[in-house]
């Protein structure tokens, strides 16, 4: 383990080290305080609970305009005590997303996805997930063993996201290849150059669909967005339509994904509670909410200061960049008791930070809940053991572990199980 003077020093956003173990790096500048000034870059990171949801819940000083991009160049300079003008006048990057929206403009393309999350669509699109996973596991078992992340996880998670939103079955695979081809968002070998062309390729057919429904309405759910309309009654444009139905498809993949990842090996790595779930399924939700507490799939968020203010007792100057360390906040000690143990039945345990808070809460939280909720099911109806395939990842004590690239999400590269019916 790395000294504290040497963890403090570390780079966040290229230090692989910090890749594979974020906590210690994390902790150690807790120790410093919740809010810190990075030494390798002019970069706060709020590490406190309490802090990190004062700067979620302020959107009238902080903005969204960094996000996904933290380390984007301003395309102004920085003069007074307010930019949030500036701001409003630039866009965030090659194509703006609901991600790095503020305020109305925020409100309004949030609103276009409402069509997706009734109650009616939910149940609809929970039948085909619970279907889909029940077939992809039997054939796993039926093998005695996969690799999750790559073979199991992230294909479900894209056919059941393109179910929701209506993609259709002939598009299916191509989407799948285009997710499969993509690099991890926040990629830790290139923090200056992020790179969206997957959803520069997704645009083309989200553009078609809208465009097609439009011109001939149909009994779906991408007619019902490409029709809209926002909460003053007036019609978005068709590009804002498919950067809201892009955005929703490319930012459920990654991170309910690799939380699915995260759940599973956190089970096969305790026995005891992986059969305790198989003997009493109701523990899946709570036992997925302490994953989600203490090894949730989103690392970071991400803000600029629009306006000078203040982050607990300390001074923020506009135009300072935020680190929002989701993954500290959920394991600070003056919220959470004895935080870095896992121990389902916590109380409180939903006010956790994994899928954010304020106006920018993941859309998608009710959905990559039920993803991984139904997938662990399906694993444990269909299984009498899951464990780690020592031949890939080694023996308890000394586990080869590859995580992800990413300065935003915490997930495995791979996963490789056995599995015993």
């Amino acid at each position: 383990m790395a000294t504290a003077a040497a963890q403090v020093e570390k780079d966040y956003f290229t230090d692989h080290s910090v890749l594979l173990d974020p906590y210690d790096y994390f902790e150690t500048i807790r120790a410093h305080g919740p809010v810190y000034q990075m030494q390798s870059r002019d970069v706060i990171v709020v590490t406190g609970f309490a802090e990190a949801l004062e700067v979620l819940l302020n959107k009238r000083d902080f903005s969204s305009w960094l996000n996904p991009d933290p380390l984007a160049p301003l395309p102004f300079a920085v003069e007074g005590d307010d930019i949030s003008d500036l701001l409003d006048a630039n866009p965030s990057g090659q194509m703006e997303l609901m991600v790095s929206y503020d305020g109305d403009k925020h409100l309004a393309a949030r609103s276009l996805l409402n069509p997706l999350f009734v109650p009616s669509r939910l149940k609809a699109n929970e039948a085909f997930m619970r279907a889909y996973a029940d077939d992809m596991v039997k054939d796993a078992v039926a093998a005695g063993e996969c690799e999750l992340v790559g073979a199991i996880a992230t294909p479900f998670v894209t056919m059941v996201i393109a179910d929701l939103l209506g993609v259709p079955a002939e598009d299916r695979e191509a989407f799948r290849k285009i997710i499969d081809d993509a690099p991890p968002p926040g990629n830790m070998d290139t923090p200056d150059a992020q790179s969206i062309h997957p959803l520069m390729v997704m645009a083309g057919y989200f553009a078609r669909y809208i465009a097609e429904r439009r011109a001939v309405p149909q009994d779906d759910v991408m007619t019902e967005m490409a029709l809209a309309k926002y909460p003053d009654g007036s019609t978005p444009d068709a590009m804002e339509v498919v950067k809201s139905a892009m955005f929703l498809f490319a930012a459920g993949q990654d991170t309910s994904a690799k939380l699915i990842g995260n759940a599973l090996r956190r089970l096969c790595e305790d026995q005891p509670m992986q059969q305790a779930l198989r003997e009493d399924r109701t523990l899946i939700g709570p036992f997925l909410e302490e994953v989600l507490r203490v090894e949730g799939s989103t690392k970071a968020t991400f803000r600029i200061a629009a306006r000078t203010t203040k982050i607990g007792d300390r001074q923020i100057p506009a135009g300072q960049r935020v680190v929002v360390s989701l993954s500290a906040a959920n394991r600070d000690p003056r919220r959470w008791d004895d935080p870095n143990t896992f121990r389902i039945g916590r109380p409180r345990i939903k006010e956790h930070l994994a899928f954010g808070r304020g106006a920018h809460t993941c859309a998608g939280a009710p959905l990559a809940r039920a993803e991984v909720a139904v997938l662990l099911d399906r694993f444990l109806e269909h299984t009498s053991a899951i464990t780690l395939d020592e031949a890939h990842h080694g023996p308890a004590g000394a586990r080869r572990i590859d995580y992800e690239p990413s300065y935003i999400i915490r997930g495995l590269a791979n996963l490789h199980l056995r599995l015993e019916s």
